[in-house]
């Protein structure tokens, strides 16, 4: 390619690529947006226990739940941050009320969005605003922004939606381990070094405002540790003798030093291994 013109062409074609068809929403019941180039990937089978096994979580379950189900039906319903102690199931519970949306026999797409990916959320909303007959849930997971991010900036357009507005069919669920989604430590020292405090970190803080639900996930105590692994053990046909059971459970979390439904999913796992269960 010795032609300085072709050279420009081809050089623009990588930095402005075709325009991608239009995604074929019924491949899947769920999508994973990529970038570069800007594509929604189908998902053949989602990573995702049943709503029945997540213990611990109930108010936040049925809020989630009936929420996800307004929207389902055409209803309105609020964008969600599901905010707190890591492994109580915050994204395990979008993905599984999800499937419990499809098991009622109500049409609804999952979105995957990464963090990073934020800035090209407005080419994604794009595309789903396209199919108007169509509902997607807009899924991030551990969100959370740092001092000096930018990327707080786009999710605005999914949260509000600028002049256009968020597409009537486009629903936005985020999990996050902190409430205000940047770490406290930061929020108060630009609130020490700023002219005017109260103003210096609202656009950052205001950003969990923005949704209509707080759920709130906090550690969970021993009963409701030992009520998910017996869950685990019913559902999957595992016989353990009570007081087994729980002497050995009660010994993994002393050595995890933290009780959780991933530990209690990870002790289950162990469990199961040595049986020679497969799961």
């Amino acid at each position: 390619m010795n032609d300085p013109m072709e050279r420009i062409a081809a050089a623009l074609e990588r930095l402005a690529p075709a325009q991608q068809p239009a995604p074929d929403f019924a491949a899947a019941e769920a999508f994973v947006w990529h970038t570069a180039p800007d594509r929604l990937e189908p998902v053949p089978q989602v990573n995702r226990v049943d709503l029945a096994l997540l213990h611990g979580i109930d108010r936040a379950r049925d809020t989630l739940l009936a929420n996800t189900l307004q929207f389902a039906r055409g209803a309105a319903a609020n964008n969600a941050l599901l905010w707190g102690a890591r492994g109580m199931g915050k994204s395990s519970l979008v993905k599984a009320i999800h499937a419990e949306i499809l098991a009622q026999g109500l049409p609804l797409i999952l979105v995957e969005l990464a963090r990073e990916d934020l800035p090209s959320v407005g080419r994604l909303l794009a595309h789903l605003r396209a199919a108007p007959a169509r509902r997607f849930v807009l899924f991030c997971d551990d969100l959370s922004f740092s001092h000096d991010d930018q990327h707080y900036k786009s999710l605005k357009a999914v949260l509000d939606g600028g002049i256009e507005g968020r597409p009537a069919n486009v629903l936005f669920y985020a999990t996050s381990n902190r409430r205000h989604l940047m770490p406290r430590d930061m929020i108060e020292n630009e609130r020490s070094t700023a002219i005017n405090p109260s103003e210096a970190v609202e656009e950052k803080v205001s950003l969990s405002d923005r949704f209509g639900l707080w759920l709130g996930f906090h550690p969970c105590g021993q009963d409701e540790y030992l009520a998910m692994i017996e869950g685990y053990c019913a559902a999957y046909g595992l016989e353990i003798a009570p007081e087994e059971l729980r002497a050995e459970a009660v010994e993994w979390q002393a050595t995890r030093g933290a009780r959780s439904g991933r530990v209690a999913w990870q002790f289950f796992t162990d469990l199961a291994g040595r049986r020679g269960l497969a799961l």
